[in-house]
């Protein structure tokens, strides 16, 4: 079995919008939507890399709709109802990147794309949005039982 070039895979990805919904880590600011626009587009980029086989097949089946889904949901979180739908709509966006990160996972250790440290960057990517969207839910929830403790005293 052959693995199809990785046409277009980025390993590095730095470059970020900066627009009034900033988000930071560090030094380094973004625009989340276009981060996870971006994180599906370089996914795109591995399921189209995968070996044509059973398992990669398989693989990128599942990929695709896990990859795209943050991103979709994410354009639902920013028309939330409520903080509980947000909150909702977060964590939606939180398991489909950790299926992400679990595929990314089988596809290093069976080493389906070579060389495995192509998928050194995507593998951060995916640990750094993952991070970004527990801590926004966490951030979510505080928030909620401060408006409780308001509203209780």
């Amino acid at each position: 079995m052959q693995t199809k070039a990785l046409n277009g895979f980025k390993e590095n990805n730095t470059q970020y919008s900066i627009t009034n919904d900033q988000y930071s880590i560090g030094k380094r600011k973004f625009n989340l939507e276009d981060r996870l626009v971006d994180f599906t587009c370089r996914m795109i980029d591995v399921v189209e890399a995968l070996p044509d086989s059973r398992a990669g097949n398989y693989i990128a089946g599942q990929l695709i709709k896990s990859c795209n889904s943050p991103a979709f949901n994410y354009g639902e979180v920013q028309a939330a109802e409520s903080r509980n739908d947000f909150i909702h709509k977060m964590k939606i966006v939180l398991k489909e990147l950790k299926e992400c990160r679990v595929a990314l996972k089988i596809i290093s250790r069976k080493e389906m794309i070579k060389p495995v440290k192509k998928l050194k960057d995507i593998s951060k990517e995916t640990e750094e949005l993952i991070a970004i969207i527990a801590k926004s839910i966490t951030t979510a929830k505080n928030n909620n039982e401060v408006n409780k403790l308001r509203i209780d005293h």
